[in-house]
């Protein structure tokens, strides 16, 4: 479901027309973009701070009304109080069916249940929670899916095991980066190490040994 959002177009832009709007009671914005002018607007500050808590407000196209006329738009920034923590301006950038963007797009992970590694006792290691991909901003996924089926400790998510959307790629283009792996249990590797330890500190104490031994038949 698209986010809808009204607004209003101002003439002042700013600083001295962004205070002025917030002594109104408003929150101001701009939307730019798409070949057109960009436009100085307000809107409802409490709107607007119930729809940026929603998941994936920013990487989602929504309607935006301004003076009854819809925009499809994306939200580009939203600058924050550093104090007080409520939404001090907002920038849109309208899109059309040509429009290409780059988000930040959430991976949702399936199958677990399916993972040799996960079944053993390990631990899924998210390196990417997001992945930053080129899409056109219509058809902007929600999410992509990692598949973690028949994976086992040591082995990894790729990028290029993630099946995207037409239209859509990654903006690393270099390299087949990681988006998780498959980690062994801490338990084991402290095992692991203390075996190591001990296997190391063996030959110490043979040696040791050896030189009491020798000792020994020297009294003799």
């Amino acid at each position: 479901m698209t986010e809808t959002l009204s607004a209003q177009a101002r003439e002042r832009s700013g600083t001295g027309g962004a205070r002025a709007v917030r002594r109104d009671g408003q929150l101001p914005g701009i939307i730019y973009g798409d070949g057109k002018d960009p436009q100085p607007i307000k809107l409802d500050p409490i709107d607007m701070l119930k729809a940026y808590r929603r998941p994936g407000f920013m990487s989602s196209i929504i309607d935006l009304e301004i003076d009854g006329k819809a925009e499809k738009a994306l939200p580009r920034d939203v600058q924050t109080h550093p104090v007080k923590d409520h939404i001090m301006h907002v920038d849109f950038l309208r899109v059309g069916p040509k429009t290409r963007v780059t988000v930040d797009v959430p991976v949702h992970f399936t199958n677990e249940e399916q993972s040799q590694g996960l079944g053993r006792g390990g631990v899924l290691n998210i390196v990417r929670h997001d992945v930053e991909l080129s899409c056109p901003a219509m058809d902007i996924p929600e999410f992509i899916e990692g598949d973690l089926a028949g994976l086992d400790i040591g082995d990894s998510v790729k990028i290029s095991a993630i099946a995207l959307p037409d239209g859509v790629k990654p903006t690393i283009t270099d390299r087949d980066f990681t988006i998780a792996t498959i980690a062994a249990p801490t338990i084991m590797a402290a095992e692991t190490e203390e075996s190591e330890e001990e296997g190391e500190a063996a030959p110490a104490e043979a040696e040791g040994d050896q030189a009491e031994d020798s000792s020994e038949e020297s009294d003799d």
